[in-house]
């Protein structure tokens, strides 16, 4: 029998190294990515339609074959020692696929039989995700019955039945509504915090920014950005606010040096101004003017800011420079 190093303790969950895809007719889905991702982390994956997610989520799950380059799990590498990869990895795509015409128990049982799960085990299983997914309820109704969020959280469940060391979700809240996303989210934490490795792909920014302490962004089959959530949005110079404004604005508003103001509407101005520059004098000049700020939120979504910084129709430019 072949003996197989093992890997170590200390390997990512996810190295890929000079990952190439090239699709028939010289279409370049990947053009040589490199990134890893550490156990444990809460990781995003973020590009535009077309930018390479979908073919590097289905080279990880063995669904694409790669052009070149090498993918390891946890240390093993997917080409040679496939099987065993794929055991250590669940999937929740972006389309729901299950039979609708099955109960979200049988669903849960069956899923696990195509892995080699006892189904004794496999009925325990299925119960604590149910539980876990809000679902248990639920547990035997048609699957056609359920709503979509719920259609979405039976998934997660399902993939969480093999127990993977890391969880891929392909925009897993894709068509939900906030409060049911919310929902989602708290589950997903609590999968993390038990020691499973997420890699998230979405197009919800909020959801990245909120969940995620890793990220890489790629566009046009390369990673144009990647690092800690943190140091990223640290890069980011300018910050934007949305003031409500008591009574109606003057016809002119205030200039103010270094910061760009404008009214959205009769009571509501928004403002784009350098992160080191002291609101205080936004403040000051607002009120010299006589208008008093009722209140005041964030303007727009940081991580969005960075990705359309990275991703924009400027990028490419800057990206073929830099090269």
């Amino acid at each position: 029998m072949t003996q197989h190093p093992v890997p170590p303790a200390t390997a990512p969950a996810l190295s890929v190294r000079d990952l190439r895809k090239t699709y028939a007719g010289g279409v370049e889905a990947l053009k040589g990515i490199s990134l890893d991702v550490a156990p444990g982390d809460f990781f995003a994956l973020l590009g535009p339609n077309g930018a390479g997610k979908s073919t590097l989520i289905g080279i990880i799950s063995s669904l694409v074959n790669k052009t070149s380059g090498e993918v390891r799990l946890f240390g093993t590498d997917l080409h040679t020692r496939r099987d065993e990869a794929m055991r250590l990895i669940g999937l929740v795509p972006q389309e729901i696929n299950f039979n609708f015409f099955e109960k979200p128990f049988d669903i849960l049982v069956n899923y696990a039989g195509f892995y080699g799960i006892p189904r004794a085990e496999a009925m325990v299983r299925a119960e604590e995700e149910l539980k876990r997914a809000q679902l248990w309820d639920k547990a035997k109704t048609m699957s056609r019955t359920l709503s979509g969020g719920m259609k979405r959280r039976l998934m997660i469940a399902r993939a969480m039945m093999t127990r993977p060391r890391l969880l891929i979700l392909d925009e897993p809240t894709a068509g939900v509504d906030i409060e049911i996303r919310r929902g989602m989210w708290q589950t997903l934490k609590e999968i993390n915090a038990a020691g499973t490795t997420i890699i998230l792909t979405t197009h919800y920014l909020e959801e990245a920014e909120s969940l995620c302490r890793n990220l890489a962004i790629i566009d046009r089959g390369v990673i144009v950005e990647q690092g800690p959530m943190r140091a990223l949005l640290s890069k980011l110079d300018v910050e934007g606010f949305i003031f409500d404004i008591d009574g109606t604005l003057p016809s002119a508003l205030p200039p103010i040096d270094g910061a760009v103001l404008h009214a959205t509407d009769d009571h509501t101005l928004e403002l784009d101004m350098p992160r080191a520059m002291d609101l205080n004098r936004v403040f000051a000049t607002l009120d010299g003017a006589g208008i008093r700020v009722r209140s005041m939120r964030t303007k727009s979504n940081r991580l969005e800011e960075l990705f359309v910084r990275m991703t924009g129709p400027n990028a490419a430019s800057q990206q073929e420079a830099a090269a």
